[in-house]
């Protein structure tokens, strides 16, 4: 398969009924399930949009979340192109990452949704004993990451990976961690990000924060949307919630993926047109 050229059997489209069409295609990607989103794509086109659910590991590309070309995210947002004159993406967790990631180098979408975002780029999936490897690469070049800190271990069961995150950050010397950092200031579209103050699985507020204040510096507007006792997940009106059992930690009360994603929906629609 050529790099930048997503295959068939991992794309989900939906498209919305005959006449409701609004000219918005978004890129639907989900995080570190490796689920192809299909659920998320119906509910947005039940709204007009054109939505393609991309699975970016785990079928004809990557086996694992490792050195995955940005260009195939790239190349599902030329076939939305075919189709619609706007173009939107929206991730969760690794696939929030990815879509900023991709935002600072792909200038084409309008809007970039990005649900329990981070700020860095991370290291990729790691097989035992062997080196630490990026998430993301660019023009054949892996992009610089942050790793995880070495030794670490649960003190909580189910585990709660913000703590190995937050240590990650802490132990990573200052030049590490600049270059790590996704450059999201370059993007000049609209940049949603939404966040539960009770994440579990990496500090995503902490995350959106910094976000912001870059932007901020750089002239350009962000909208943040944060529930401080919300967790991980984002559940918008309309879709099922969630499975609670998790071998991790996410965090949040009862309701609480639904109520982060109705805070979150009215910037939603907004942003979908």
């Amino acid at each position: 398969m050529v790099i930048g050229t997503p295959a068939a059997s991992d794309l989900g489209w939906a498209r919305p009924g005959a006449g409701a069409a609004t000219g918005t295609g978004v890129l639907v990607l989900s995080g570190s399930s490796g689920r192809l989103d299909l659920a998320r794509a119906e509910r947005l086109a039940a709204l007009g949009a054109t939505a393609l659910a991309f699975r970016w590991f785990g079928g004809a590309g990557p086996a694992v979340p490792r050195e995955v070309p940005l260009e195939s995210f790239a190349g599902c947002l030329d076939l939305l192109e075919r189709e619609c004159d706007r173009l939107v993406v929206l991730g969760l967790s690794y696939g929030a990452e990815a879509a900023l990631s991709l935002a600072c180098r792909d200038p084409r979408p309008a809007a970039v949704i990005a649900l329990a975002p981070t700020h860095v780029g991370w290291e990729g999936h790691r097989d035992d004993g062997a080196r630490a490897r990026s998430k993301w690469t660019w023009d054949g070049v892996p992009l610089p990451f942050v790793p995880l800190a070495e030794g670490w271990v649960p003190d909580t069961d189910p585990p709660q990976f913000v703590d190995l995150y937050r240590r990650s950050l802490d132990q990573a010397p200052a030049e590490l961690l600049t270059a790590a950092r996704i450059p999201i200031e370059r993007y000049a579209g609209d940049l949603l990000l939404v966040a539960g103050g009770d994440d579990r699985v990496w500090p995503a507020v902490a995350s959106a924060r910094a976000i912001e204040q870059a932007r901020a510096a750089a002239g350009r507007a962000t909208t943040v949307v944060i529930d401080p006792a919300a967790g991980h997940p984002v559940t918008f009106p309309g879709e099922v919630p969630p499975d609670p059992r998790r071998p991790y930690a996410v965090g949040g009360d009862p309701g609480a993926p639904e109520r982060l994603g109705a805070a979150a929906w009215p910037e939603v629609l907004r942003l979908l047109g």
